[in-house]
């Protein structure tokens, strides 16, 4: 399996990068960096991130590109056709990555559509909302704000 990095902006543009390639970037706030390529620096915005989905809302020189970024296991998983018709019917959500819950957005019996706002976790000092997988009920809710969880928990329950 190759490492690299690919990388879409705008569902038009593709980029490979080899998983040495770093960035020289500097925090300026919760969401912006000052990134310096080829001796020029870039403010960047992160508007959203689906840490879940590797889908990210970037605003750069006054315009938001819409990134995903695809790794090796990614390309494996395309290249072999496993993605085909694949959508997530699970009745579970968990933490995609370690991370600190911020703020539980629902209650146990509330009614969800697929989409909703769910959870917002902290990880990677970024704060990622996780989304309803399905339509359902929330039957349970296993963590509380505050509460650090590790990558695959189960988060919360809907039937």
């Amino acid at each position: 399996m190759e490492n690299k990095y690919i990388i879409k902006v705008n569902n038009n543009y593709d980029f490979e990068f080899e998983e040495s390639v770093s960035l020289d970037s500097i925090r300026k706030d919760k969401n912006k960096y000052n990134v310096l390529d080829e001796n020029q620096s870039q403010e960047l915005e992160v508007i959203h991130a689906d840490f879940s989905q590797k889908k990210y809302s970037i605003k750069a020189n006054g315009s938001v590109y819409t990134v995903e970024i695809k790794d090796p296991l990614d390309q494996l998983i395309t290249k072999l056709g496993l993605t085909v018709g694949v959508k997530q019917k699970g009745a579970h959500l968990t933490a995609p990555m370690p991370g600190l819950v911020i703020e539980v957005q629902v209650n146990e019996g509330q009614e969800v559509k697929e989409g909703d706002a769910l959870l917002v976790l902290e990880a990677m000092k970024m704060e990622n909302l996780l989304l309803a997988p399905k339509d359902g009920t929330v039957k349970t809710i296993q963590v509380k704000k505050g509460d650090a969880v590790d990558k695959r928990q189960l988060l919360i329950e809907i039937e």
